[in-house]
Parts: structure tokens; C-alpha cells; sequence
């Protein structure tokens, strides 16, 4: 059996005998283990929270630039202290029932029991590109997930505000470590001497 998904009115097609079923149907009713299923069996970009799939828009050409300039520096950073660095496409749970597709996730070290195969338990650091088509996502609604999820430092590129966040947890929210803009430096709390030049971040090509 061939099945075609399409994302833009979230529908399943059965090539074979044009069956389709409206997804929208089933938001609030996907189970975990479907899930994990259709992700395995996809290139898409899905998230998942309590039965509710949203499939993430493609990269862009920008949006991959900024993400693999920071993913080398931060390579760079954790090979020596044993540590690893991976990009999307990678689930993390966030808790049973609910997880994201950061567009990098870090651990300090590469045998930390939360890096396991199919999709990581947790991380130690994680960055986000905003996307143009829902800023919120980012800025607003993952903040709170990795919160959440304990992670201790969230970075967050804004190419349309020309800005990188750093965000480090406090108890069980996170503070704001700096706003970083052109002409400045973001530098990090949990990776200790690692900054990046915001210029060149967001000038990447």
C-alpha cells in the first residue's frame, strides 16, 4: 500500500483506490506509538502533544545556513569534552505524550543515558531558528516545553528580529541570560568560554 500524505489540508490519500481520510479528524485522538510510527515512516517535520500532530514547515535555504554555522561551532565546542551535537530531523521527548523537533540538540556527554536511538529523552542544550510562519512557536509555546522538559540552556536565533536569545533554567522556568544583538557576542552559561559572533550568525551563507 502507497500512502501520500499531504500537509497542507492534512489529508492521507491511499493511492491505490483514492481512500482519504481528513487528519483534522483525528487531532486530540493520535496515540504516542502512531506517532513515533509516522515519523519513522516520513521525512516530514511533525511535533506531538496529547494525541495532536502539526506538521513543521520546510527549512528554508536561510533557516539551514544559520542552523548548520552554529551546529560546527558547537561541534567544535563539545568534541572535546566528549560531548555530542546532532540537527534536526531528531524527536525529543519532551514527557510521554509530547514531543519536539529542536533544530539542534546537545549533550556533554555522548553517553549520557537520555541520547538513545529512536528520539532523546532530554538534552542539556537545545537551539531553535524561529520560522517566519508561526515566531510563537519558538519564542513562546518551546519555551515553556524545554522548560518542561529541564533542558538547561535554550537558544533561540530570530533572523527577522536579528537577535539570539539565551535562556537558562532556574528551578523549573527559565531566565533570560542575554539578549544578544548585532555587533555582540552571545555567549553561553552551560558551555563555559563558548560565544558566538551575532553577525556572523545571522550573516551565514
Amino acid at each position: 500500500m502507497i500512502v501520500e500524505i499531504r500537509t497542507a489540508d492534512l489529508m492521507i490519500t491511499r493511492k491505490a483506490d483514492g481512500l482519504e481520510v481528513d487528519l483534522e479528524d483525528l487531532q486530540g485522538l493520535w496515540t504516542e506509538e502512531q506517532y513515533l510510527k509516522l515519523t519513522d515512516r516520513s521525512r516530514l517535520l511533525v511535533e506531538f502533544t496529547n494525541g495532536v500532530i502539526e506538521f513543521l514547515p520546510m527549512p528554508t535555504d536561510n533557516h539551514q545556513v544559520i542552523l548548520l554555522f552554529l551546529y560546527d561551532l558547537l561541534r567544535t565546542c563539545v568534541s572535546g569534552m566528549g560531548g555530542k551535537v546532532l540537527v534536526a530531523a531528531l524527536r525529543l521527548q519532551i514527557r510521554p505524550g509530547k514531543y519536539r523537533e529542536p533544530d539542534i540538540l546537545l549533550v556533554r556527554d555522548a553517553h549520557d543515558p537520555r541520547r538513545q536511538n529512536r528520539f532523546w529523552l532530554g538534552a542539556d542544550l537545545v537551539v531553535e531558528v524561529v520560522s517566519p510562519d508561526d515566531p510563537e512557536r519558538d519564542t513562546v509555546e518551546k519555551v515553556t516545553d524545554y522548560a518542561e522538559a529541564g533542558i538547561p540552556e535554550y537558544w533561540i536565533v530570530n533572523p527577522e528580529a536579528e537577535t539570539i536569545t539565551v535562556l537558562t533554567l532556574q528551578s523549573e522556568a527559565y531566565a533570560t541570560h542575554g539578549v544578544f544583538r548585532r555587533g555582540e557576542s552571545a555567549g553561553s552559561l552551560l558551555l563555559e568560554g563558548f560565544s558566538v559572533d551575532v553577525n556572523a550568525v545571522l550573516d551565514a551563507s
